[in-house]
């Protein structure tokens, strides 16, 4: 089946999967006691609308006319066959609003969706570093907007406490938290605890659908802020969720991920559920139930219940009452069929997404583990891939899938310090109806990092000719430009 957006509603993903199957699909209606049925949940961005998906990625330590660290976003466009362009944008770029400035980090975070409704998705991204004002690193938020020709021009969005915000723009995740059928968008700042939601209805003049907030208590007195934002649908009642990752710098707590389900009103903080900790989530239906489960990448070496030394995956399968902690499986480097073993330092978990790569109906998950150790190679870093059942029963460690950069169809090779995994991301660049893995190799050449696509073949391998080089996207390389430290999702 096609992919479809993390933030579709299930009537639009039955609309969809309708019309890609020619109306040969039977389906009854759910009564409202029955269980919600099935639920595709892998991204699939597509800013020029022609079929296949595209994928932006951060470089936000990139010089931009000689500022350092002004941020750059890079845009890979899928095309028929394989791998298309690669685009930079930047704050200098014709329509980007503002100017290049040091230490903008333009592209901090980054969050796709179709904010104005017109058919084409868009990209929010995150300007934490941007002096707004006299408020030094105030932060922003900038939408560039989706065309036939791409993402073209953009609009800055109004900051809706900008006398408490510092950085804010530093995390960012889109959804329909409502279930009005618009895109809403979630906004961090990484130093406090409060999300910003912007609902839908964003206009090209800065307007959004109205604002709200939501706070999830990290931990006892010691909060710190928000890490990572994540979306899906967890109890199955058709409003997207929002999982919330969060940090603190105690040793006793240093961090913890919290549930808010979505309501008509928006995220409800009033009936939020802890969550075991990780350092970073995401949602799909990996056992095919009709709710989606969370899966939780803790890439530390100790402090989760039967995790292995090197990190662990552990997801917690859905229900009416959202993900539960008790009911989950948990896969590390030592669970059988997975390849290598748990070592201190790996950071197994450290990023990870979920998407069918094989094209049999079941999500597999791709995890990172940036801090592995291959050959004597240190910190060059791996990527598992890990398949779902044939069953679709969930996901499991049998017939997984190691890669390096010395594996067959991984361009360059293992040098120390790559970091290959240091985020993963999973999409149809050639609309062959089968995932992509799109690995960042944030340390690839002393900083300048690399993004290697892997197109998915029919034979189940994984291959890729080239990588993306912050000089083959038309950025400097001076500095530490740091591309592939974050795909958007």
């Amino acid at each position: 089946m096609a992919q479809l957006k993390r933030t579709t509603s299930r009537a639009t993903a039955t609309a969809a999967v309708l019309a890609l199957t020619g109306g040969l699909l039977t389906l009854v209606a759910p009564t409202a006691s029955a269980a919600p049925g099935p639920r595709l949940t892998a991204p699939d961005a597509d800013f020029n609308h022609d079929g296949r998906a595209d994928v932006a990625t951060s470089a936000s330590g990139t010089y931009v006319g000689g500022k350092a660290a002004a941020g750059a976003v890079t845009v890979t466009y899928g095309k028929e066959g394989g791998v298309g362009r690669s685009v930079a944008y930047t704050q200098n770029s014709t329509g980007v609003p503002g100017s290049a400035e040091k230490g903008d980090g333009f592209g901090a975070d980054l969050a796709y969706g179709d904010f104005d409704d017109d058919g084409y998705d868009d990209l929010a991204v995150g300007v934490p570093g941007e002096d707004v004002g006299g408020d030094k690193d105030g932060g922003s938020v900038q939408v560039l907007w989706g065309s036939p020709s791409g993402l073209k021009g953009g609009t800055t969005l109004k900051d809706p406490r900008p006398s408490r915000h510092d950085r804010f723009g530093g995390v960012l995740e889109a959804a329909d938290f409502n279930g009005d059928k618009k895109t809403d968008l979630a906004v961090g700042t990484g130093t406090t605890a409060v999300v910003d939601i912007l609902r839908g209805g964003f206009r090209r003049g800065g307007a959004t659908g109205g604002h709200s907030t939501v706070k999830a208590r990290i931990h006892g007195n010691g909060e710190v802020g928000v890490l990572n934002l994540h979306s899906g649908d967890a109890d199955g009642d058709g409003y997207e969720d929002l999982i919330v990752n969060g940090y603190e710098n105690t040793a006793a707590a240093p961090n913890a991920n919290f549930w808010i389900p979505g309501s008509r009103s928006g995220p409800k903080a009033s009936a939020a559920k802890k969550l075991l900790p990780g350092i970073v989530t995401d949602l799909g239906d990996v056992n095919k139930d009709g709710y989606d489960d969370v899966v939780v990448g803790t890439s530390w070496d100790s402090g989760v219940a039967g995790a292995a030394r090197g990190g662990a995956v552990n997801v917690l399968f859905g229900g009416r009452g959202g993900p539960d902690n008790d009911e989950r499986d948990q896969i590390t480097q030592n669970t059988s069929g997975v390849p290598g073993s748990g070592e201190k330092g790996d950071s197994f978990g450290d990023e990870l997404d979920l998407g069918d790569i094989n094209g049999d109906g079941n999500l597999d998950l791709v995890v990172g583990a940036p801090g592995e150790t291959v050959d004597g190679v240190a910190d060059t870093g791996a990527v598992t891939i890990l398949y779902g059942k044939s069953d679709g029963s969930g996901l499991t460690g049998r017939g997984a899938k190691l890669l390096t950069q010395n594996t067959p169809g991984v361009p360059n090779d293992d040098e120390k310090h790559d970091f290959l995994g240091s985020d993963v991301h999973v999409d149809d660049l050639n609309g062959d109806l089968r995932a992509d893995v799109l690995l960042g190799a944030v340390g690839e050449n002393g900083g300048n990092g690399a993004v290697y696509p892997l197109l998915s073949r029919p034979s189940g391998t994984l291959t890729g000719t080239s990588g993306i080089h912050p000089g083959t996207a038309n950025l400097s390389g001076t500095g530490t430009p740091r591309l592939g430290a974050n795909f958007a999702d």
